[in-house]
């Protein structure tokens, strides 16, 4: 542009990149010998040299906290004891899945004693501590005693309608609760006869993570695209035009609407084995896997209904992630009552979300078991939810209690053989952020195995209504169902017997859904 050259006059300016001469006759460059990045229109140091200055930086900095060097030192010598001590979590929590049918009783009563004992505790407690503040209150009248005095009061009166309450839920749904139990009994067995339900947390997260390496390298590609632009500096960037720029959103909306399909494939894949052991009255005739089986019928006539059943969850999850991300950048700036209305938005939406996710679920167990669409399972389902309200909630509040125990369980049994492993190290190195990691590690696998023991729980729930509905254990409508829950059938119409009803509440949960007559 200039007319001046930059090599000796020898050579011609043309000749500056081809001419093998050019590397002595021309200046060295300003910047490291680089390298186009193949696809991202980017260059990088081809000399690995050139990143020494920040890896001795990030040495010097390890070296220099003193407490962060002990705790990587602790990390790395304790590597061997965190690697066994993940691998007992991993057995455990397998161990947990088998034997918790044994020990599903036994967790319900500890359960119903410790909320009775605490409820009828603390409302004892606050009686006592508002008699006593009563009389300590005559001999000194002031305000703030006055207020105390009150407040207790309200307390007591409260707990005390709060027991009330809550003794009455007990003995209404106790009968529900001998339910959650004979189903985590069956569910025990499921386990037994369909062993390989206990890898499909692991496909499931190899195919997630399949799907997000994938994902990063389209956002890197996007982040990259568009066509070179001089910008008012002088220097060259890419500008994104057209319907390039919308992209972005096109492929969050892909992220949210596919990680949620994976996950819902996985559902109908355990509904759709556990329907088949079910609904098969000799268990040795099984397919000899059920679960490969669920997964080709799935992919041959059910990836439908699993697209529109993730597809809705995503419609509900988009609306609150952006009121989320308005309420992030308009932290401090929007008054009370705009922080209230955005809060409760977002507090609606994730309960939404919540709600149909559960009834996704069991939308794809009616579709396992029908073979029906997905709004037609849903409309099933939800009849049978509704039908079956109490023994839903027994299930849900009793069943999600009990998961919860076996997961502090595991955690806890993993923290302690840490402490004793990790104990014999306490003279030279810090085992506070390997005991961390053992910890956190054991809830992550706890998290996973048991979710599958809880859908494996809600499966065989509804099957069971289903079950209920169109069979009555006559001749030529003989139950489906287990023993065990055989046996809580035969004990419900006995007690219903006995309280001179007939079976009239059974009754309203035995209604066929529509169409069954033809099916």
């Amino acid at each position: 542009s200039t007319g001046s050259t930059l090599c000796s006059y020898e050579l011609q300016p043309s000749e500056y990149t081809t001419d093998p001469r050019a590397a002595k006759l021309c200046p060295n460059y300003p910047v490291p010998e680089s390298a186009p990045i193949p696809f991202f229109h980017r260059c990088a140091p081809v000399n690995i040299s050139c990143y020494a200055k920040f890896a001795e930086a990030l040495i010097t900095f390890v070296s220099d906290s003193s407490v962060l060097h002990r705790l990587i030192s602790g990390v790395m010598t304790s590597k061997e004891i965190i690697l066994g001590l993940c691998l007992l979590s991993l057995v455990l929590s397998m161990i947990l899945m088998v034997i918790i049918r044994y020990i599903s009783r036994v967790l319900v009563w500890i359960l119903t004693i410790l909320v009775i004992l605490g409820s009828l505790g603390g409302t004892g407690v606050l009686w006592w501590l508002y008699a006593k503040q009563r009389v300590s209150a005559t001999a000194v009248e002031t305000q703030i005693a006055k207020d105390n005095l009150q407040a207790l009061l309200v307390y007591a009166i409260s707990a005390t309608v709060f027991t009330v309450i809550l003794f009455l839920i007990m003995l209404i749904m106790r009968r529900r609760v001998a339910l959650t139990i004979a189903l985590f009994h069956v569910a025990g067995k499921v386990f037994i006869h369909l062993p390989l339900l206990v890898f499909q947390p692991f496909w499931t997260f190899f195919v997630l993570a399949l799907f997000w390496t994938y994902w990063i390298t389209v956002l890197l590609f996007l982040g990259t695209t568009g066509s070179p632009v001089p910008n008012e500096e002088g220097f060259v960037e890419f500008r994104m035009v057209g319907p390039l720029k919308y992209m972005w959103w096109y492929h969050v909306v892909g992220l949210i609407w596919i990680s949620e399909f994976i996950l819902a494939c996985q559902q109908m894949t355990v509904a759709g084995a556990v329907v088949t052991y079910y609904f098969t009255r000799e268990k040795r005739n099984l397919p000899f896997t059920p679960i490969l089986a669920s997964v080709n019928r799935l992919v041959c006539y059910h990836l439908g209904t699993v697209a529109k059943g993730s597809f809705i969850i995503t419609l509900v999850k988009i609306p609150r992630m952006i009121l989320m991300y308005i309420h992030t950048q308009l932290k401090g700036k929007e008054n009370a009552c705009a922080r209230c209305m955005l809060k409760a938005c977002i507090c609606c939406l994730w309960c939404l979300e919540k709600c149909l996710t559960y009834l996704n679920q069991n939308a794809y167990t009616a579709t396992a078991i029908n073979s029906t669409n997905f709004c037609t399972s849903a409309k099933d389902a939800f009849v049978i939810l509704v039908e079956n309200a109490l023994r839903v909630a027994a299930i849900n509040t009793v069943g999600d209690f009990m998961l919860f125990l076996g997961k502090v369980l595991i955690v806890c049994s993993t923290g302690l053989a840490g402490i004793m492993l990790l104990n014999y190290q306490r003279d030279y190195t810090i085992w506070v952020l390997p005991l961390i990691i053992v910890c956190l590690f054991a809830f992550l696998v706890a998290h996973c195995f048991l979710s599958i023991y809880e859908m494996v729980v809600d499966v065989l729930f509804l099957c069971f209504a289903i079950d209920t509905k169109y069979n009555d254990g006559s001749p030529g409508r003989e139950f489906y169902m287990d023993k065990v829950l055989m046996e809580f059938v035969e004990n419900s119409r006995k007690s219903l017997k006995e309280a001179g009803r007939g079976g009239v509440a059974e009754g309203r949960e035995l209604k066929p859904m529509v169409g069954a007559d033809e099916e």
